[in-house]
């Protein structure tokens, strides 16, 4: 019998709201997990790790410590390891993760120079996340397929599986339903992956196939048909997958959080009971 692991569920700020808000929400409300993304833009909304001092960041390194919440940040979208200039940002980026005590860092999959330029461009902070004791996960985009991620994960083995075996894939089902390949069928995207992709972390939200919309969980098709997410944590048991899930969005109400989380946590019950106890 497969046993799955500890899964955590937790939500991530949001361009609309001050970046507090969200992660205080999440610990008042019993969240385990949770994502800060700096999302700064040209016009200057958002925020950026710079905005957060060095007090707020030892009150939200305190507040997780005391309700056992695992903490990630996800790279901006700035800090594109392909381009040279960014490795200053993605330094500041990782240092805020190690000061908030993040376990994990989050970066986009790019292949629009090939597999082997993105290897050479990310290896750096492989390295820098192994000294500072960060997982780094890489997230598929839109524009990244399956096979994107199996080629990634043959050519990062290459650099010696100790030197990578804290690094692995962040599965984004709401991309994977955007894919070109699997549009419409994120389970067939999941499918396409080899067993030698490690899964290290989720995003959750969802689409229609048409744009990247970022509904809620069960707000959306799983909301009138959830089979397609039982078949995913199915999956990620069968994976042995243990992490943070995360719900990309902050709703109104935020309360569509609580009712997601409380639906996922039924299902992963629910699959965890021995077949006996169906009956």
């Amino acid at each position: 019998m497969v046993v799955m692991k500890r899964i955590r569920i937790g939500n991530q700020t949001a361009f609309s709201a001050p970046p507090t808000l969200p992660f205080e929400y999440a610990a008042s409300s019993g969240f385990d997990a949770f994502e800060w993304f700096p999302d700064r833009d040209d016009s200057g909304r958002g925020w950026d790790v710079q905005d957060i001092d060095a007090e707020t960041r030892r009150y939200i390194r305190e507040t997780a410590e005391a309700r056992d919440m695992a903490l990630s940040v996800h790279a901006s979208l700035k800090a594109d390891p392909m381009i040279p200039d960014a490795h200053g940002l993605l330094v500041e980026e990782f240092e805020f993760a190690r000061e908030i005590g993040a376990t994990l860092f989050n970066i986009h999959l790019g292949n629009g120079e090939g597999m082997e330029a993105y290897v050479r461009a990310v290896t750096p902070l492989v390295m820098l996340a192994a000294r500072i004791g960060l997982r780094l996960s890489i997230e598929n985009t839109p524009l990244t397929g399956p096979e994107d991620f199996n080629t990634l994960f043959g050519l990062l083995e290459k650099l010696g599986p100790s030197k990578v075996a804290h690094v692995g894939m962040c599965l984004d089902i709401g991309h994977a339903n955007l894919c070109a390949q699997t549009r419409n069928d994120y389970l067939g995207f999941i499918g396409r992956l080899k067993p030698h992709v490690p899964l290290i972390h989720v995003h959750l939200h969802e689409n229609y196939g048409d744009s990247d919309s970022h509904l809620p969980i069960f707000t959306g098709p799983s909301g009138e048909e959830p089979s397609g997410i039982e078949r995913f944590i199915e999956w990620i048991k069968e994976r042995g997958f243990s992490g943070s899930m995360i719900l990309e969005q902050w709703p109104a109400p935020p309360s569509l959080l609580n009712a997601a989380r409380e639906r996922l946590c039924r299902m992963i019950e629910e699959i965890q009971r021995p077949k006996e106890d169906k009956r």
